[in-house]
């Protein structure tokens, strides 16, 4: 029998802890994110189980690390085959020619891809590009009229964009919000972790302890989402926040 999860952070790491009726401490490292968990004795007490992941710091994060390499995407080429993430769920592209206009739709665990004939792989790029635009842009509204509401504040205006360096960004003295368009690849957990994060700038711009405090009251699970998000299959860069 398995008591409620806890969660611990040490060296940075935010780790899952799972007491059980066992007799031996269990430590995995479980993808896509590289999220630990731990299942330990109920005789083990928080000590115990910072130091035995002290002990196994190095193997952990040798395990995070090989996952986020695997999960790491090369350039898409846009062909048939290729692997597509749509809201944190790999797809299988499917390019049919046909004429009439570009459209996109997901059919099971296919991304269909409808082009023109001989269509070059940067403009079923940019078809690809737009739609994920129009995934993220009917959620975004939803999500932002939520944590306003929450958090006591008024977003005048939002923007999608594309962005090399980070997931989201805000502007304390406008309180414009920008957000990536890869988060529309990423699981929708994601999306909302981006979006208290860049409202809890609106009270705090730094990312020290008060923002942590904030965000731990707001959204107590943010460390998992961010560590999610930021081992999840990445495209050609890397983002961090």
């Amino acid at each position: 029998m398995s008591i409620a999860s806890a969660y611990l952070t040490v060296r940075g790491l935010d780790i899952e802890v799972v007491r059980k009726d066992i007799k031996h401490l269990h430590i995995g490292v479980y993808p896509p994110a590289g999220r630990v968990r731990i299942a330990a004795p109920l005789r083990v007490d928080d000590d115990q189980i910072r130091l035995a992941i002290v002990q196994r710091l190095a193997w952990i994060r040798r395990q995070r690390i090989e996952l986020q390499d695997a999960a790491r995407q090369t350039t898409r080429e846009m062909v048939t085959g290729e692997s597509h993430y749509v809201w944190g769920v790999r797809k299988r592209l499917k390019v049919v020619e046909r004429p009439g206009r570009a459209n996109v739709e997901v059919d099971g665990d296919r991304l269909a891809l409808y082009v023109a004939v001989e269509t070059s792989a940067d403009q079923r790029r940019r078809y690809l590009e737009r739609w994920y635009r129009e995934q993220l842009g009917a959620v975004v509204p939803d999500l932002v009229s939520k944590w306003e509401h929450r958090l006591g504040v008024t977003v005048p205006k939002w923007t999608i964009r594309k962005m090399k360096t980070k997931w989201g960004s805000c502007n304390r003295d406008t309180h414009s919000v920008w957000f990536n368009l890869e988060l529309a690849k990423k699981h929708p957990d994601c999306l909302e972790y981006i979006v208290v994060h860049e409202l809890t700038h609106y009270f705090e711009g730094s990312h020290g302890g008060r923002f942590s405090t904030l965000m731990d009251r707001n959204l107590p699970d943010w460390r998992l989402r961010r560590d999610e998000l930021n081992g999840a299959p990445l495209a050609e860069e890397d983002w961090e926040v």
